[in-house]
């Protein structure tokens, strides 16, 4: 792996992970589930779930 690529995939991993993790946190869940957004048909089964599941700050609303 060259030094270009290795540039690349950090520029890569940082543009997914840092705005996952803050629509996690503002959501209500542990931002470091936003690894997960890195990692291939993990970060799609993780979006669904995401989704479609009840958010933590939407229970605390009555």
């Amino acid at each position: 792996m060259s030094v270009v690529q290795l540039f690349i995939a950090i520029i890569y991993v940082v543009v997914l992970v840092v705005p996952a993790q803050k629509l996690l946190r503002r959501a209500g869940y542990n931002p470091w589930l936003a690894i997960l957004a890195v990692i291939p048909l993990i970060n799609l089964v993780a979006l669904w779930v995401f989704a479609y599941a009840r958010w933590p700050t939407r229970r605390r609303v009555p």
